[in-house]
Order: C-alpha cells, then structure tokens, then sequence
C-alpha cells in the first residue's frame, strides 16, 4: 500500500534538499521514505511547476488523443528523455508516457484513445429532431475538431522550437541531425 504524504512534508523535504543539507538518499533515510526516487521526483516536480507541483491531484487528468501523439513525437524526435519530456508538456509523471508508448506500440492509435472506466449510458435519441439539423451540428462539430488539432499542433511546434532554442543556446546539437543526414 503506498503511503501519502502531506503537500507540506513534501515542501519541507524539496526546500531541504535544495539547500544542500543532505542527499536524496539521506534525506529518506532520516524521513523513513521507502525510496529516495520519490524525493527527486517531488524535486523536479518543484523545479518545473513551482509549489503547484507539489499537490495531490484531485482528479485524474485526461489527456486527448493528438496531445498523446504529439508528446511521442516529440520524445522520439529530440531524444528526450521521460522525464523531459513530461517536464516540457507538463505532465506530472513521466511513466504516464511509457503507458502511452507501450499502447501506440502495441495497439497504434487505438490504443492512445481508449476510454478509461465504465461506458457512458446511451443518449436517449428524440425522434422529433430534424435530419438537417443533426447535420449542421456534426459539420459544425468537425470544424471544431480540426480547429482544436491544429491549435494543438500549433502548440506542440512553439514547444519544440522552444526546446530547439534552449539546445542551442546551451551549445548542444539538434539529435536529430544525425538521422536527417543518413
């Protein structure tokens, strides 16, 4: 059973190791954590979303099937590790990734897009609804869709210019020059 802990135990573990006191590994050891992994991931957690990062979710995120792709895409063009490539799209747990990977391995597109949990109960249908009216909602409906995917992809490129700017301004190569020269 894994044990939780307080958003201020949390704090008061980051701010102690980011002063230097003592290592991941002590730092467990003197607050009887199982591992010190779970340390440095609320330190990261910290690093990249602030205070925020800290607090126990409420909900389960759900993510839509073209961010999914799109955070892939993204770890296989650049390289990126798991846990950069959450840090850049701000998800919370890099092994959220390695689940998605291992569905789009296994199963491709369908397997990103399954719905988690029980069905949703049937629509009751109104026999008195208007044929052409439906179809102006599912036109309508689409133009929204493609709407959200290309803002979507519009995202996900500012992200990866952004990351390509960070690269160079550290001096670090493009990885994926290697692949566009063979």
């Amino acid at each position: 059973m894994s044990k939780k802990y307080s958003y201020e135990f949390k704090l008061n573990i980051v701010e102690e190791y980011l002063n230097g006191e003592l290592s991941y590994t002590l730092l467990s050891k003197k607050y009887h954590i199982s591992t010190s992994s779970l340390i440095k991931t609320w330190v990261n957690q910290f690093k990249t979303m602030g205070k925020e990062g800290l607090r126990t979710k409420r909900r389960k995120e759900s993510y839509p099937l073209n961010f999914k792709l799109n955070v892939l895409r993204f770890k296989q063009d650049t390289g990126a590790s798991y846990r950069d490539t959450a840090n850049t799209f701000g998800i919370g747990e890099p092994s959220i990734i390695a689940n998605w990977k291992n569905q789009y391995e296994k199963y491709g597109t369908q397997g990103l897009n399954k719905p988690q949990g029980r069905p949703p109960k049937m629509p009751k249908s109104n026999p008195n609804q208007d044929k052409n009216e439906t179809n102006s909602f599912k036109y309508d409906d689409q133009i929204k869709q493609e709407n959200e995917l290309l803002k979507k992809e519009n995202e996900y490129l500012r992200i990866e210019l952004e990351y390509l700017k960070k690269l160079k301004a550290l001096g670090l190569e493009d990885p994926r020059a290697d692949n566009k020269q063979k």
